[in-house]
Order: structure tokens, then C-alpha cells, then sequence
């Protein structure tokens, strides 16, 4: 990875973009694209794309990831200031108390804690889990009038964690999910665009909002662009931690490569394809079974218009959801990799037809 690379990637970690809110964190993955596209699309909810077109060329290969983190919104302010919180996306109240926040204003970052009781004061008794409603920002102001000067309702929260290398290969830090998705399609763009002599297919990157809380802006875009077969890329769950129970949640290791996932949305085609491709490039691949959803943009995208045929491209993730997550940059670079073969395989007649 090179200065500007480690550069793109480290202002796409630190820069907020919760759920329902993600401009700040759109404008640095534009800014990055744009002078690389032959356009750029932005839809009205902030999803964005960066089309490549090669001439002649009658097919369009999708690269999708979402830019959105999970976090919290103002709920509620109480007569002594104290905000009361509620989560946007899978945010986890048990791991919230006494972590520091940043609640995203109007005026700018105000920083407030979460409140946690001392454990001399608890309940010997109340063994009781928290939720969101039992949950409170400390701002260090004395009243709700103080309070709506600095904040108001709706103004959404991050934890104020931004990342560090634990090693040359490995990123600790919260929106990993999926803000390395982000950096992962550009790096495919760019790549692509340097070998743009050789591309048989147009290519487009898009980088949806909204994924946290239901993949409504793959959905919109995903309609709009009419792709003709699509790429995912988002985190799965590195199962190699203990206390995992891996023939529940299957064998996924950090480091070990891309995760292809297998059956619900990802179309059988692609994703033969795709382990025809790796196993010809030597990019290293484990294996996860879908039951019903990828949980992904993957379920957004395949079946819009009269389908889209689709495939999930994952790096495995350990500690998902927390503002502590761990990512491989050897992974991050096998999916790069695989999802740039992939495109350069293609001969821009494929079908892609189940029979």
C-alpha cells in the first residue's frame, strides 16, 4: 500500500458516517474516485457511483460496498441535560456504558460519556442486561435548556474510537463494517482503470448508504444502474475467536483469504466463476453457507428489475459491531485482487444463466 493509499484509507476509517447520515464520509470517497471516473452519480439519499466505460463494450459489472456505520441519535433530553440515546443500525447496548462519544452537531462535535453507574452503587441483584432505554450521554451540562444550545433531537452519535495498526497487517478501530468495502472498490476501480485496455465489460464502483437498516441504497441504485451482474463486498464474521461455536456459524479465519459465500442471493455461475478465477490466480479463499440472507446489500441487489445476478465478495471481521473491530490488510488485499481478476476475466458475452 502506498502513501496515498494509506492516506485514502485512514481519513475513510475516522471520518463519521452513521446510518441515515453519511455525506462526510461520501465526500472522501468521491473526492478519491473522481478524478478516476468517466462519471461519477450521486442519487438523492447520498449513494454514489464511479462508472468506467470502455468502448464497445455491452455488458456492466457492478463493485458494490456500503459506506454507512452503525451508531446512535439524540432521543431524548431530560430537565438536567442528560441525553437519552437510541441506536441507528445493530449498535450493541452492552458494550456502550462508560465509552466516550461524539454527538454530531450543527455546530460541530460535542463530546459527551455514557453514563455507566459506579459498581459500589449498583443492585448486587440486577444482573439485568442494559438496553438503549436505560442508556444516557453525560455532556456536562446542568440543564435541558443548556443541552438544546450544544444539541438536539435527531442529531446522530458515533463512538469516539477512530483506529491503530496492531501490526503492519492488522487495523483495529470502529466502522471497519464496512468502510473498508469502500476502500476496497475504489482500489478495484483504480486498478481496473490502469488496466483499462484489456477490460472487455464497462465497470462501475458504488458505495450505497443505508445498508444498516435494510440496504436501501443499493436498492435504489442498484434499479437505476441496470447492472448486468454484480459484485458485493462486505465484512463476514471471523469465526476463529473463542467461544464460537463454529458448526453453527461456520470456519472463517482472519488472514486466510476471502470469504465466498454459497447459496440465497449469490448466483451459482458467479460464484464458480469466482473460485475458477482465484484458483487460477493462487488468491487464497475460504467458504461460508447462506441459509436465507447474506444479511448484506447482496439481498438488495439480485433481485432488482428481472434480476441481477450476484455474488458476495467478504473479509472476515472479528468483533463486528463494536467500535473494536479487526481486520486483515492480507485479506483486504485478496478481495481487491479477486474482484479485480474477476472483471479482467470476463469476455463481455457471459449469460451468467443458472440453465
Amino acid at each position: 500500500m502506498n502513501e496515498k493509499q494509506r492516506n485514502f484509507l485512514e481519513k475513510l476509517l475516522i471520518t463519521p458516517s452513521p446510518t441515515g447520515y453519511e455525506s462526510a464520509g461520501q465526500k472522501v470517497w468521491i473526492d478519491y474516485l473522481k478524478p478516476q471516473a468517466d462519471e461519477m452519480i450521486v442519487d438523492a439519499y447520498g449513494s454514489a457511483a464511479a462508472r468506467l466505460e470502455v468502448k464497445g463494450a455491452t455488458k456492466t459489472i457492478l463493485l458494490e460496498a456500503h459506506c454507512d456505520e452503525i451508531g446512535m441519535v439524540v432521543q431524548h433530553v431530560d430537565e438536567s441535560g442528560f441525553v437519552s440515546i437510541n441506536r441507528l443500525g445493530g449498535s450493541d447496548p452492552t458494550i456502550a456504558r462508560a465509552r466516550r462519544v461524539n454527538i454530531h452537531s450543527r455546530q460541530g462535535v460535542v463530546s459527551g460519556i455514557v453514563g455507566n453507574t459506579a459498581i459500589h452503587l449498583q443492585d448486587k441483584d440486577n444482573n439485568k442486561q442494559p438496553n438503549w432505554k436505560d442508556l444516557y450521554v453525560d455532556i456536562g451540562v446542568s440543564s435541558r435548556e443548556e443541552a438544546l444550545t450544544m444539541v438536539q433531537i435527531g442529531d446522530p452519535i458515533t463512538f469516539a474510537d477512530d483506529f491503530e495498526y496492531l501490526s503492519d497487517d492488522l487495523i483495529a478501530g470502529r466502522a471497519i463494517d464496512n468502510r473498508i468495502g469502500g476502500f476496497i472498490i475504489a482500489e478495484a476501480f483504480a486498478r481496473l482503470k490502469k488496466a483499462r485496455a484489456k477490460l472487455k465489460v464497462n465497470v462501475t464502483a458504488l458505495n450505497s448508504v443505508q445498508e444498516e437498516i435494510g440496504g436501501f441504497g443499493a436498492r435504489m441504485m442498484s434499479y437505476r444502474l441496470r447492472p448486468d451482474a454484480a459484485l458485493v463486498t462486505d465484512v463476514t464474521h471471523a469465526t476463529d475467536t473463542p467461544g464460537i461455536n463454529q458448526k453453527e456459524h461456520g470456519q472463517v479465519k482472519l488472514g486466510k483469504g476471502v470469504s465466498l459465500q454459497h447459496g440465497a442471493a449469490n448466483h451459482p455461475v458467479l460464484v464458480r466463476m469466482l473460485e475458477d478465477v482465484a484458483g487460477a490466480k493462487s488468491i487464497p479463499v475460504q467458504h461460508e453457507a447462506t441459509s436465507i440472507r447474506t444479511g448484506t446489500d447482496t439481498d438488495s441487489i439480485f433481485h432488482s428489475r428481472s434480476g441481477i445476478p450476484s455474488a458476495l465478495v467478504s473479509t472476515p471481521l472479528r468483533y463486528m459491531h463494536s467500535p473494536t473491530e479487526l481486520v486483515s490488510l492480507d485479506d483486504v488485499e485478496a478481495v481487491i485482487s479477486l474482484m479485480t481478476e474477476f472483471v479482467l476475466a470476463l469476455k463481455g458475452d457471459e449469460e451468467f444463466k443458472v440453465v
